[in-house]
């Protein structure tokens, strides 16, 4: 496996680019991995590696970690109060509005509800030439999300919840569509990527925006369907 793409490396923190695919650490709901992001950092470093935050496996994208327990926490701190700002972009079926805030309260799998609040706006939309559904064409728009909270699949469900679902989703997403784009463009990723983060860096107080560029079949999707 190639090295880990890394984008951000100082004494107390770390970020990598991670690919589609890759799951942050071990999981007992995915047993049929057997490579994570936190035990291939670590190997690439020479060093322990504290995962501050999480990003969904299908989900590429800034994922950032801390190199000791003491900034490892204060992070932890800064994503649950919100002093994070998190920022995502994804292709979505449909035109969505110009901008918007999603504010539905999402289940846990345990039962218990909670509040969840998505800020997005839309960059670019598209017409495609070719029919998914009962439509001579298709529309698609990129949009630049920010989860104001932190929910288990917050994106993907807030998105299908106002019927923009993102392509390559599953379960949360538009099977036609999904099927559409894997028999028509091989495509087999989920076209969510988290573009930055940007906060406050908990030793010299300096503000830091750590970017990723997009994965390749990201900008490959943005090509074919006209987005770039």
């Amino acid at each position: 496996m190639d090295p880990l793409e890394i984008l951000f490396q100082c004494e107390y923190l770390v970020a990598i680019n991670k690919p589609n695919g890759l799951l942050v650490h071990r999981s007992p709901i995915a047993s049929d991995a057997d490579v994570f992001a936190v035990q291939l950092l670590r190997d690439q470093l020479g060093r322990k590696v504290y995962p501050v935050h999480r990003l969904d496996r299908k989900t590429s994208g800034v994922l950032l970690f801390a190199l000791d327990e003491a900034t490892n926490s204060e992070m932890q701190r800064k994503f649950m109060e919100g002093e994070i700002t998190k920022t995502y972009h994804a292709i979505v079926r449909g035109y969505t509005p110009d901008t918007g805030e999603i504010d539905y309260p999402l289940k846990r799998d345990d039962g218990v509800t909670q509040d969840a609040l998505t800020f997005f706006k839309t960059l670019k939309r598209t017409e495609m030439p070719f029919a998914v559904g009962k439509h001579p064409t298709s529309r698609y728009s990129l949009v630049k999300l920010n989860p104001a909270t932190g929910r288990m699949h917050q994106l993907r469900k807030h998105m299908a919840h106002i019927l923009h679902p993102i392509i390559g989703d599953r379960p949360h997403g538009c099977n036609k569509q999904n099927r559409y784009f894997k028999e028509h463009f091989d495509m087999t990723q989920m076209m969510l990527h988290a573009v930055s983060l940007e906060f406050v860096h908990p030793h010299t107080n300096k503000s830091v925006c750590i970017a990723a560029p997009y994965q390749q079949e990201f900008s490959r999707i943005l090509e074919e369907l006209r987005l770039k």
